[in-house]
């Protein structure tokens, strides 16, 4: 899922020069027929993560061409800004997406997998600590992060569950950033870590590890120090 553009479109691209089958979904059709055609082919099926009947029509679907290897979920919804200023109702659809669209993946993307097979959802480093202008784009992430070591226990060991979390990554979602993002990259070099990371046996793909270490660091800091460091980031 979320393989129009973007991370997932980029690491589509990185998983076909490998010469693996893929099956790209998104919401929107043409973008995933372009791509498709543009790495040698591809099975399209739309979905919409948060209409659990959309992803289990696109299941029934993929489940004709076999088991999977890996199911892997990009999709997300971000918009940043304080949380007390976010309309309420876009509030809701962002958790709609990011915590429940996860929850729905999860649900119909695990019968697809072989004995083995690897479950990759994304969460996020906003979601380890919350910031100023994180607003519910981090806690859902940090729901999603939850809601991963749950599953990470639960389906062990039939299942593989794997997590991504990523840093600022220059896409149209991050342009909607009014501050400077630190350390940030380019899609195709989150991609190249993403499958680098993949290949390995880690539960969790994070980067740039200069982001993500300073923010996991944060983690383990008493309240008492850590939000009196977030607090400096109020504008």
């Amino acid at each position: 899922m979320g393989a129009s553009d973007g991370i997932g479109a980029e690491l589509a691209r990185a998983y076909a020069r490998r010469g693996a089958r893929l099956v790209l979904s998104a919401r929107s059709e043409e973008p995933l027929h372009k791509l498709a055609d543009e790495i040698g082919g591809a099975e399209v099926v739309t979905a919409d993560v948060s209409d659990l009947e959309s992803l289990q029509a696109a299941a029934d679907k993929i489940a004709e061409g076999g088991l999977l290897d890996s199911a892997i979920t990009l999709a997300a919804l971000y918009d940043p800004g304080k949380v007390m200023e976010i309309d309420p109702a876009f509030a809701a659809k962002i958790v709609t997406v990011n915590l429940t669209g996860t929850f729905h993946f999860a649900r119909v993307a695990e019968p697809l997998l072989r004995d083995g097979g690897d479950l990759v959802l994304t969460s996020s480093v906003a979601g380890y600590i919350g910031l100023p202008q994180g607003q519910i784009y981090s806690a859902s992430k940090a729901g999603v992060i939850n809601l991963v070591e749950s599953l990470r226990a639960e389906l062990a060991p039939r299942v593989n569950v794997r997590m991504i979390s990523p840093g600022f990554v220059d896409t149209r979602l991050t342009k909607k950033n009014d501050f400077d993002m630190p350390a940030v990259i380019q899609p195709d070099d989150a991609a190249g870590r993403i499958v680098k990371g993949l290949d390995g046996k880690r539960f969790e793909v994070h980067f740039p590890r200069r982001l993500t270490l300073s923010l996991k660091l944060m983690q383990t800091l008493p309240y008492a120090i850590s939000m009196r460091l977030t607090r400096k980031l109020v504008q």
